[in-house]
């Protein structure tokens, strides 16, 4: 495709997308169409040209009707992740330009009042509010890698109140949200010992995200250390592990049900605040975004980007790029 600076600030009515008219399988009720209306924004949103958008389990659950109970009906274009650029604003936008490179996680609760138009489509809508302007130095690619993992890795550090000179043990330190875990805690909130889990071959590459300790958890179970640590962020749904790693006192927060007291839990509320806190850390590379090196993947072989997400055995982010 064209880079950005060829993009057309004239949208069509219609686009190509990924949409699902019922809930199931992926690979059995997600399809490619070509003619399906672009999203009318709302008077505080902009309308976005994607260039790159990334997968998430989330979105694998939500077609499979997991989320039916709060979410939206189908027909629904999936995808809660986005990089590209701004092409038309809302009657109420001040905060972008026609022709800002943006990304942001468009869907302001992660399970609630979820937008029925996601980013698996060549045009998208978002508050203005949940975007920020795309560090200059930063891939579409990278960007759209970044803001659902970044901003729950930031909110759940937030949450336990890790302060600098704490240890920290993070449960999937490879995945998505784990890779931004490692990074934050050491270069931005100044834990002083980071250890973290991950499979035998990704050890390396929790050591160059500033991992102190590697954990590989098919040799050793981290419930069994000798060191405790002041805060566990469990990133896999392994809280009953994750208690008994983490001090007398300490604080521990889980992404993934069921919860062992005292772990808490957490429901991300995205914003682009966040993403315009971390861009010094960013633009600097501190805090650098982690692709699956099976992608990323054409917008045609999306199908295949989410049978790969599924297996749970991605380093980092599943990316969608280019998008036509």
């Amino acid at each position: 495709m064209a880079d950005a600076s060829c993009v057309s600030t004239t949208p069509p009515s219609v686009n190509k997308a990924w949409i699902y008219r019922e809930h199931g399988e992926t690979a059995h009720v997600l399809k490619f169409e070509t003619n399906v209306a672009v999203p009318q924004i709302k008077e505080d949103q902009v309308l976005i040209k994607v260039v790159a958008a990334a997968l998430n389990p989330i979105d694998a659950k939500r077609i499979l009707g997991v989320l039916r109970a709060t979410d939206t009906a189908p027909p629904i274009v999936p995808g809660y992740d986005v990089a590209g650029v701004v092409v038309k604003l809302g009657s109420k936008a001040s905060k972008f330009n026609i022709g800002d490179e943006v990304y942001g996680d468009i869907n302001e609760e992660s399970s609630l009042n979820l937008k029925k138009f996601g980013t698996l489509a060549e045009y998208t809508a978002a508050e203005e509010r949940l975007l920020a302007l795309k560090p200059k130095n930063l891939s579409f690619v990278e960007a759209a890698s970044l803001p659902a993992a970044i901003e729950t890795a930031y909110e759940g550090l937030k949450r336990v109140g890790l302060s600098a000179g704490q240890s920290i043990l993070v449960l999937g330190g490879a995945g998505g949200c784990g890779t931004h875990v490692i990074q934050l805690a050491k270069h931005v909130f100044g834990a002083s010992r980071v250890a973290a889990t991950a499979s035998t071959k990704k050890l390396d590459l929790l050591r160059s995200l500033g991992a102190d300790l590697a954990i590989d958890y098919t040799k050793e179970n981290v419930e069994d250390l000798p060191e405790k640590f002041d805060v566990v962020y469990d990133a896999v749904g392994q809280s009953d592990k994750a208690v008994k790693a983490v001090k007398e006192g300490g604080r521990v927060v889980t992404l993934i049900g069921p919860i062992t007291p005292p772990a808490s839990m957490f429901v991300l509320t995205s914003t682009g605040s966040i993403l315009e806190k971390l861009k010094p850390y960013l633009e600097s590379r501190k805090v650098k975004a982690v692709i699956d090196p099976t992608g990323p993947y054409q917008f045609s072989k999306t199908i295949d980007a989410f049978a790969y997400l599924q297996t749970s055995r991605a380093t980092g982010k599943v990316v969608v790029y280019p998008i036509p």
